[in-house]
């Protein structure tokens, strides 16, 4: 963040890359409400609800860029301000709290003094249960990224004892398949060689649309109508919702990226059963055997908890086995944070040091994993999208470096070594993106 945004619109992203693709509409909106014309300008912070450290980084942030931006006009929205609006309205470092349906819209931030509004609500937030419907919120370009993030779906009709995350993005809906189609396009044609498909839960796209399409047949649409998209990627999934069309997909479409993230949570069945997941741990390793039997070469990485309440030594080292046993190479670990409103918060807790412990454990493991993902790549040749300056991914998302390109170009380099954090990678040939 810039110590003095003078005026214009600072957008501070939190979270998901569902908040990534947000935070474009956003700017959007709030330059469209004219928020960039005011006497030093505006700040507009998009939180993230997942863990209770997410939301405390948050604070902290807001904190400091009152100190170091007196006259900004500081907002917040996001997640932490649809669960928790009256906590970000208290401080008296913010001017206004928006909730995740309206931060989407320009009139919600003209509610500001500057605007003639003086005896305005400081907190608008509505009940984001009662909405219906994902609008498209067509974007041009993510600004500073080499790939474009793209909301097909968002809520979740699913009510995981751990989460909070429904109660700030509201019930599944789905975006008309239509609306991505053109979406992608735009992006597309704006240079955009990769599209990332962002959700909240989406694998579950499609059961509020006419026809119920699924997941599968979405993507299968985007890649036959968008010949000039080089690289589609999907974020988060869960796998026990792939459908037979996805699958077909996976194995014989190229331009969809080897590379499937999976929501596990755990590998110990007593706590996905506590957790209320719609998997078992036998479930989730065959869905990896299954997946790589069509898609050679594919990398799966995962998110996994770690001190879930109730959660043996026993129970965690399953959790600790199934990162072999699934061949995760990219793991995000959380460790438990109990969010106030849900379950798991009023179940027996793991001692906070034991959470800690097991979380270092966990990620030390995946640590491992990745290092043996990156040595197995030695001397292979890889199709690098370079993100900035000396550094790229690979189809399988793996971090790259190499000494060529320009954001947003596709090499061909071979894999010379690596670093323990990233591949070493030295261009073959360069085609435009």
């Amino acid at each position: 963040m810039p110590a003095t945004p003078a005026k214009g619109i600072e957008v501070v992203t939190f979270g998901c890359r569902l908040n990534t693709y947000e935070s474009e509409v956003m700017r959007r909106e709030a330059e469209s409400a004219g928020l960039g014309a005011l006497k030093g300008g505006a700040i507009i912070f998009n939180t993230c609800a997942v863990t209770g450290e997410a939301v405390r980084q948050a604070k902290q942030s807001i904190r400091k860029a009152r100190r170091e931006n007196p006259e900004a006009r500081i907002i917040v929205t996001g997640c932490a301000a649809q669960t928790k609006p009256q906590d970000f309205s208290a401080m008296g470092e913010v001017d206004l709290v928006l909730g995740n349906e309206e931060k989407l819209k320009a009139h919600n931030y003209r509610a500001l003094p500057d605007f003639g509004v003086n005896d305005f609500e400081k907190a608008r937030v509505n009940d984001i249960m009662s909405v219906k419907e994902t609008a498209s919120h067509m974007v041009d370009a993510i600004e500073g990224r080499a790939r474009a993030f793209v909301q097909v779906q968002n809520g979740c009709d699913h009510r995981c004892t751990f989460c909070i995350i429904p109660y700030g993005r509201g019930n599944s809906r789905s975006v008309p398949m239509g609306a991505v189609v053109e979406q992608i396009k735009r992006l597309a044609g704006n240079g955009y060689a990769e599209i990332v498909l962002s959700g909240v839960d989406m694998t579950s796209y499609g059961a509020d649309l006419p026809g119920a399409p699924r997941l599968g047949k979405l993507v299968k649409t985007i890649l036959r109508q968008v010949p000039e998209v080089k690289r589609l990627r999907l974020s988060s999934i869960d796998s026990i919702e792939a459908d037979a069309d996805l699958l077909e997909t996976i194995a014989t479409e190229n331009r969809l990226m080897p590379h499937l993230h999976l929501s596990l949570q755990s590998g110990d069945d007593m706590i996905l059963k506590r957790m209320k997941r719609r998997h078992l741990r036998d479930q989730s390793i065959q869905f990896c055997e299954d997946v790589r039997k069509l898609r050679p070469g594919i990398v799966f990485g995962a998110d996994i908890i770690a001190g879930f309440p109730t959660e043996t030594d026993e129970m965690f080292e399953n959790s600790i086995a199934i990162v072999e046993e699934c061949g995760l190479t990219h793991l995000h670990v959380f460790p438990f944070s109990p969010r106030e409103g849900t379950p798991a918060a009023r179940m027996p807790q793991v001692r906070r040091e034991v959470v800690k412990s097991r979380a270092a454990r966990l990620r030390a493991v995946g640590d491992a994993a990745y290092a043996r993902h990156l040595a197995s790549l030695g001397g292979t040749t890889q199709s690098i999208l370079i993100e900035r300056e000396g550094l790229g991914r690979t189809e399988g998302f793996t971090l790259a470096a190499i000494a060529a390109g320009q954001p947003g170009e596709i090499i061909e380099a071979v894999v010379t070594g690596h670093d323990g954090a990233r591949l070493d990678a030295a261009p073959l040939t360069a085609r435009a993106a």
